[in-house]
C-alpha cells in the first residue's frame, strides 16, 4: 500500500513549533530560520486543509487538528530515533538507560544493584536521576521509573511498589524515650518538604491512628526524606517514611517502628515506557527482576 505522507521537512517543523510554541525556537533546534519553519508549517497546513497553529501574539497556539497530529509525531520521532540508535551502537544486544527518582535510587535501587549485575553481568546499565530527563524529552532513554499517580500523557505505566508510612525513630533514641511507643507528645518531629510545604503524611497518619495531635512537639524539616532519615538515625527526633524505602535501617537495627499503625500513601513507583514502544529485551529484565526483587522485600507483594 502506498502511503500518502506530507514532506518530512513540514512534519519536522510542526512537530518542533508545536513543542517550543514558537517559529524561533523551532528554527534553532532544526538548524534553519524561522521563515523556514513558517513556510514549511504553512505547507503541511495547505496539505491538511487544516490550521494546525494559531498565530497570535508571537506565541503558537495548537489547534484541536494541531493537538491531535503533534502527540503522533512526537511518538513516531521518538520511535524513529529510538530504533536507529539501537542500530548504530547495538542497543539491543546489552545496553539499557534507565531515568529514576533520586530518593528510590538512592534507597531502594543502589543497595539491590549488585543482585541484578550478578544475574546479568553483560548488561551494559546506565542510570539518571536528573529530573528534567523525561522519555518524551531523551530519545537515549530506553525507560524510566516515576513516582505519582501513574498517569502521564503518552507513557504506558505498571505499578511496582506502593507508599506505606510509618513513624520511625532510632533504638537509641526510644530506650531513652519508651512512652515513645505510645505518645509523640513532647518529642522532634522530623519533617520533609514539597514545593517549601509540609507534606500532608503526618497528618494523614495521626488521623489513621486515631491521634488528635501532638503537643508540645519541637520540630525540624528537611527537603529530603534523605536528611531525615539519616537525621532519625542520629537520635534527632522521630520521622514518617515509606516503607519500602527504609528496609535496610529497619532490617539492621538503625530505625525502629513505632506503633502499629501503617499508611498506604496516594502515590506509588511506576515502570514507565513510551506508549506504542515495542519492548526492548533489557526492559523485559528489568520488569522482572524488579518484580522479584519487590516480592522478596514484601512478604505480600504489592504488585
Amino acid at each position: 500500500m502506498k502511503r500518502k505522507l506530507p514532506p518530512l521537512n513540514s512534519l519536522k517543523a510542526f512537530e518542533s513549533a508545536g513543542q517550543t510554541g514558537s517559529f524561533t525556537q523551532a528554527g534553532e533546534q532544526l538548524n534553519v530560520t524561522q521563515s523556514a519553519v513558517s513556510r514549511q508549517v504553512k505547507l503541511l497546513e495547505d496539505l491538511l486543509g487544516k490550521q494546525l497553529l494559531e498565530r497570535k501574539h508571537h506565541q503558537l497556539i495548537l489547534t484541536e487538528a494541531g493537538r491531535i497530529l503533534l502527540p503522533v509525531l512526537r511518538q513516531s520521532f521518538d520511535q524513529i530515533d529510538f530504533v536507529l540508535r539501537g542500530i548504530r551502537e547495538q542497543q539491543t544486544l546489552n545496553k539499557l538507560t534507565i531515568n529514576v527518582p533520586p530518593t528510590f535510587a538512592h534507597r531502594w535501587l543502589i543497595p539491590r544493584l549488585s543482585k541484578l549485575k550478578q544475574q546479568y553481568p553483560d548488561l551494559d546499565l546506565t542510570i539518571t536521576t536528573k529530573s528534567h530527563d523525561t522519555l518524551s524529552s531523551s530519545s537515549e532513554l530506553h525507560c524510566a521509573i516515576r513516582f505519582g499517580d501513574g498517569q502521564w500523557d503518552d507513557l504506558e505505566s505498571e505499578m511496582l511498589l506502593q507508599e506505606c508510612h510509618i513513624p520511625v525513630c532510632s533504638p537509641t533514641l526510644l530506650s531513652s524515650n519508651p512512652s515513645l511507643k505510645h505518645s509523640l507528645n513532647d518529642t522532634t518531629i522530623l519533617y520533609v518538604l514539597k514545593d517549601k510545604k509540609r507534606f500532608q503524611t503526618w497528618k494523614h497518619w495521626l488521623m489513621a491512628a486515631n491521634i488528635d495531635n501532638i503537643s508540645n512537639s519541637h520540630s525540624i524539616e528537611f527537603d529530603t526524606l534523605n536528611l531525615a532519615v539519616r537525621s532519625a538515625m542520629f537520635n534527632l527526633g522521630v520521622t514518617m517514611a515509606d516503607k519500602n524505602m527504609i528496609t535496610h535501617e529497619l532490617a539492621s537495627g538503625y530505625l525502629v517502628q513505632l506503633m502499629e499503625t501503617e499508611l498506604v500513601g496516594t502515590q506509588s513507583y511506576w515502570l514507565v515506557n513510551r506508549t506504542g514502544q515495542s519492548e526492548h529485551a533489557n526492559i523485559a529484565i528489568l520488569r522482572q527482576w524488579l518484580k522479584q526483587e519487590i516480592i522478596l522485600s514484601n512478604p505480600e507483594p504489592t504488585i
